[in-house]
């Protein structure tokens, strides 16, 4: 269907062995030419069993490497030394079990458990996000940190994937880098960036929101059509219906971008492989109307833009009220002159 299509696939040992039980899905991805980007959960033996027959039939493998979910789980400002520690760890299992990856994949996205904060409102997320607003020289560690865990893996051979929420364009754009203190993200320097365009995550702007950074993406992230990662206690998003999914497909795949689909695990589970061996990407699509929301990421860019460079808002704000008390104070003087006898002549 696509020269360049991977599916993510985020499952542990016992769970990945029993996805590949069925042959079928080793040949669907044969016939669709696609990669699988797999999530390094642990380094289990149904892991390495699962990796060796996948580089035995020619299916390329990029590690998307992960951490323990006490450590953060996803890649941020705020664990760099654990993924330069997860970085050498898996190169030595790689080594000691003779395994072959296409590449390596950096999930950039904030720490779990302050993620599991947020979403139940906690007060502490706040004073986290504020926390690594005011500091600057925590995220300039970080970017050293991962600019050299990039030159270890380049160096190593691999090629380099960064998997990014897409509102990091927006701060680039206003010259910015807020977007990522306030989540904890880091800027990672890369062969492909993908922007993680989920529709099933940003209901009720769906699609739009995906067709809105098409254009400026390198790579599009659809889905999700299941699986993933779970907050406990969280309501877990509605997975996307084929419909749903074979729209985001579509306008992904005509955007003339590598088309990633979170996950494999989903598509397997709602037996959209074999829909995908003989679909047609290039059929008719619907574009979604983006003008409203290319106008609110305009918007947010300025808004960036500002919240990078206080001086300037506590400057304007200064002197907003400066024109108030200027106004008030002019009105009192006419006020009180109007009010004063006046003078025989």
């Amino acid at each position: 269907m696509h020269s360049q299509l991977t599916f993510f696939c985020e499952l542990d040992g016992p769970q990945l062995k029993k996805l590949f039980e069925s042959r079928f899905v080793y040949d669907d991805l044969k016939t669709l030419g696609a990669s699988i980007a797999l999530g390094i959960l642990d380094f289990s033996d149904e892991r390495v069993e699962i990796v060796r027959k996948l580089n035995q039939l020619g299916i390329p493998v990029k590690a998307w490497l992960l951490l323990p979910k006490d450590e953060g789980y996803w890649f941020n400002m705020e664990n760099h030394d654990q993924a330069l520690q997860r970085y050498a760890d898996f190169k030595t299992w790689t080594d000691e079990n003779s395994l072959d990856w296409t590449g390596i994949g950096l999930d950039i996205e904030p720490d779990f458990n302050q993620m599991t904060d947020a979403y139940f409102g906690r007060l502490v997320a706040v004073k986290n996000a504020l926390k690594r607003y005011f500091s600057k020289d925590t995220l300039k560690k970080a970017n050293l940190a991962y600019r050299q865990l990039a030159v270890w893996i380049k160096d190593d051979g691999y090629f380099l994937e960064a998997y990014h929420f897409p509102f990091i364009v927006d701060d680039r754009k206003a010259h910015s880098t807020v977007a990522q203190r306030l989540g904890g993200l880091v800027d990672v320097p890369a062969d492909r960036e993908v922007l993680m365009l989920y529709s099933s995550l940003f209901q009720p702007m769906g699609n739009r929101l995906l067709w809105s950074y098409a254009e400026e993406a390198q790579a599009i992230g659809v889905g999700s059509t299941g699986g993933g990662v779970i907050m406990e206690g969280a309501t877990v998003p509605r997975p996307l219906n084929w419909d749903e999914f074979s729209t985001d497909l579509r306008l992904a795949w005509q955007s003339g971008k590598p088309v990633y689909v979170f996950s494999l695990e989903g598509c397997v589970e709602q037996e959209f492989l074999p829909r995908l061996v003989t679909f047609d990407p290039s059929g008719e699509v619907q574009y979604p109307k983006t003008a409203l929301l290319k106008g609110a990421r305009k918007g947010l860019s300025g808004l960036l833009w500002l919240l990078e460079r206080p001086f300037v808002l506590l400057a304007g704000l200064t002197g907003i009220m400066g024109a108030i008390v200027a106004i008030r104070s002019g009105k009192k003087r006419s006020k009180v002159a109007k009010n004063q006898p006046k003078r025989l002549q």
